[in-house]
């Protein structure tokens, strides 16, 4: 059994967040020349081959992992991720990388808001509430009184509840299966998935930018495992809370690398949006604690 040490998982989930956000980064960098199926399909290709070899360490091992419970599930959650990866790499493109992270963040509180008919877990009033001022915040991102609310503001917000959905699945095979089961299928769906689509959409690439695309592969790799550890290591309720520090690395990438600029609205309605989520994770927390 891991022992638990939440300083340590603190820190690797505040280290997860940074090499996410820089793997946002250089994502948006190469879809800016490269189409978004062939940057995510190779991106895939490492993630399955890292899945693979994460999975034969573990009890059981592959033939275990191609036996789950859920099967077609598993599929549908691993295709699904990969597709919400392109669609939030195409709001990067739409909106740049501050302005999509900031209506994105909202997942966690559509994960609250359908964990209800999804998985039959109870949502009090209080989280209600916290939701419903979540949302608030983000049409104050949005800004539809200023007249800048565009299709292209759905584009986050779409892969936003895609992953919300993914997150709620996941939580859903895991009654089922071990997160080893579900981590390989992850890999190995989405690859496939990505391979199908990808194919068809494949273009010379510079050789500097194969530096860059290994970079990004190496730091998906890197980034899976270390949220992986994390949770191991800390409760999910002890570690939660920060990933909401990945909005604090987009925004500097975005600014120092992207020319970017943080309009007041955006830090105003994403500090509500963090707040409210907080708020959630807290009540959370306060109903595990109850059930002990």
């Amino acid at each position: 059994m891991t022992r638990q040490d939440d300083r340590l998982g603190i820190l690797l989930m505040v280290a997860t967040t940074l090499v996410f956000a820089i793997q946002d980064g250089m994502s948006r960098y190469l879809a800016e020349t490269y189409n978004i199926f062939m940057v995510v399909m190779v991106r895939y290709w490492f993630f399955a081959a890292f899945a693979v070899a994460l999975t034969a360490r573990r009890p059981g091992g592959i033939r275990r992992a191609l036996a789950p419970r859920l099967p077609w599930l598993q599929a549908f959650r691993g295709v699904l991720l990969a597709a919400q990866i392109c669609v939030a790499v195409a709001g990067f493109l739409l909106l740049g990388l501050i302005d999509a992270a900031a209506v994105f963040i909202v997942h966690p509180l559509i994960v609250a808001a359908l964990s209800g008919p999804v998985l039959g877990e109870p949502v009090g009033w209080r989280r209600w509430a916290a939701i419903l001022v979540g949302f608030a915040g983000i049409l104050v991102v949005l800004n539809p009184g200023a007249g800048a609310l565009s299709a292209a503001s759905a584009v986050p917000l779409v892969a936003a509840v895609m992953f919300a959905l993914y997150a709620l699945l996941t939580r859903y095979v895991a009654r089922a299966d071990a997160a080893e089961v579900s981590f390989f299928w992850t890999g190995i769906a989405g690859a496939g998935f990505m391979t199908l689509v990808g194919l068809w959409f494949l273009e010379p690439m510079a050789p500097r930018d194969w530096g860059w695309m290994g970079a990004l592969c190496l730091t998906g790799a890197l980034g899976h495992w270390m949220l992986i550890r994390a949770y191991e290591v800390a409760e999910a309720t002890v570690i939660q809370p920060f990933t909401y520090l990945q909005l604090v690395f987009i925004a500097a990438i975005g600014v120092l690398v992207f020319d970017e600029t943080i309009r007041l609205h955006v830090a105003v309605g994403a500090a509500i949006v963090v707040a409210a989520g907080l708020f959630t994770l807290w009540r959370e927390r306060v109903r595990g604690a109850g059930r002990r």
